[in-house]
């Protein structure tokens, strides 16, 4: 038995979180590998819509296990919030959720390290969601942060107080203005811990290789996107983790041996929320379009997406970075009504074509070169089954999956759950 992934090939916001859902029936175990709360999986079905930040995508099924991996990072209060929203809608979570030990504790310090570095920057910002994520990602490395298991340990108290010590005089360093009580925070952040001690705490390597060795199915879910992995996206306007497959190795402790089916999520279009180079973004009525048919705000900040033409060398590159077997497009209804579309395939770049992503998309000489086909004006949202969708619709199927070399098994027309194609 191995493990399948399930990850984003642009700047995240595909769409991941409602085909984890949608899948879910298929596997006994769903995993979240890397990431923090910055991360918004948003889910439809039974006329509720629900946002997901650390949780895993397959906690409305019941008999499914969700597993937190070693690779994520926990804020205890966003968490805590979750856990209270999910009571609300008698989710069973003493039952169903799990963390690994390993798994690193984003302090409210964390958060202030944030502001204060995104402030210090002024005009050169990254665009960074200031949750404390990469700050915590440094510590990690640094080897100084705090992990679920301290929770357990002897020292926990000094632990804390030490590392919220070390923060408070990196903060000053910054040079900058923030206003905070630091007793207040402690507090807030101390009661959220009480919520996490109520979860079972597991090594999770060791349970993935039993799970593995029984037959169990296991679905690894991954957060944002590939463009935004800390190595090979568009960095420095990157998350501070491993986005790509290769993460879910590190974040969940199984070897590359173990992985199957590599499912990646795009959009039929591409957007991107913050900061960071963007060649096909759209200025005109129609990018507008797109962000408010699509409703393109983040759901995790609230911030507009930025919205552009679909990128099939960004594309290529995540396909093959992740050894993607099989593809889903999402929002291919968000395009319904466009009468031509462009789709980019090379770059022109420093007097050259180039088919590759380049070491920067920052490059003022990059323009992307487009080629157009012709859309469709139907409504495809309430369509159920592939061969009543528009001719022109399959041909942008057909299109693409000539291009990417790959076949486009699952197509999303709509947020809700029913919504999806399967062929």
């Amino acid at each position: 038995m191995k493990i399948d992934l399930i990850l984003g090939l642009q700047w995240g916001d595909e769409g991941k979180g409602k085909i984890v859902d949608v899948l879910t029936s298929n596997y006994d175990i769903i995993a979240r590998f890397q990431g923090g709360p910055n991360a918004g999986h948003t889910l439809e079905f039974d006329g509720i819509k629900h946002v997901l930040h650390t949780i895993p995508s397959g906690i409305f099924h019941d008999k499914k296990l969700n597993i937190i991996g070693n690779g994520v990072v926990i804020d205890p209060i966003i968490f805590k919030n979750e856990i209270e929203k999910l009571k609300e809608l008698n989710v069973d979570l003493k039952e169903k959720l799990i963390i690994s030990r390993k798994a690193h504790l984003i302090l409210p310090t964390h958060r202030l390290i944030d502001q204060a570095s995104e402030l210090s920057k002024g005009k050169k910002k990254i665009g960074s969601t200031l949750k404390g994520i990469g700050p915590t990602y440094m510590d990690k490395t640094g080897r100084n942060g705090l992990r679920v298991g301290d929770l357990e340990m002897d020292g926990w108290n000094e632990k804390f107080e030490n590392l919220i010590s070390k923060h408070l005089n990196l903060i000053n360093n910054f040079n900058v203005e923030i206003d905070f009580d630091i007793e207040e925070l402690k507090k807030e952040f101390l009661s959220s811990i009480d919520y996490m001690n109520e979860l079972k705490f597991i090594d999770s390597e060791n349970y993935f290789h039993n799970s593995i060795e029984k037959g169990r199915k296991i679905l690894a879910e991954g957060a944002q996107g590939s463009l935004l992995d800390i190595d090979f996206g568009t960095y420095p306007y990157v998350t501070s983790s491993n986005t790509t497959s290769a993460g879910a190795c590190t974040g969940l402790g199984v070897p590359p041996n173990k992985i199957g089916d590599v499912f990646g999520i795009f959009k039929a279009y591409t957007t991107r929320v913050g900061s960071g180079p963007f060649p096909t973004e759209l200025f005109d009525e129609i990018g507008q379009r797109m962000a408010k048919i699509g409703n393109e705000f983040g759901a995790t900040t609230g911030r507009p997406r930025r919205c552009g033409w679909l990128d099939l060398v960004s594309l290529k590159h995540s396909i093959n970075v992740n050894g993607v077997t099989e593809l889903i497009m999402m929002k291919g209804d968000v395009l319904s009504g466009i009468g031509k579309i462009k789709i980019c395939t090379g770059y022109k770049y420093q007097g050259s074509v180039v088919n590759h992503l380049p070491f920067s998309l920052s490059d003022s000489s990059l323009e992307p070169v487009y080629e157009e086909l012709d859309g469709w004006n139907k409504d495809i949202c309430k369509i159920t089954d592939y061969d009543s969708l528009p001719l022109n619709f399959k041909n942008y199927i057909n299109y693409l999956e000539e291009k990417l070399k790959l076949k486009i098994k699952i197509i999303s027309v709509g947020p809700d759950r029913k919504q999806t194609i399967f062929r």
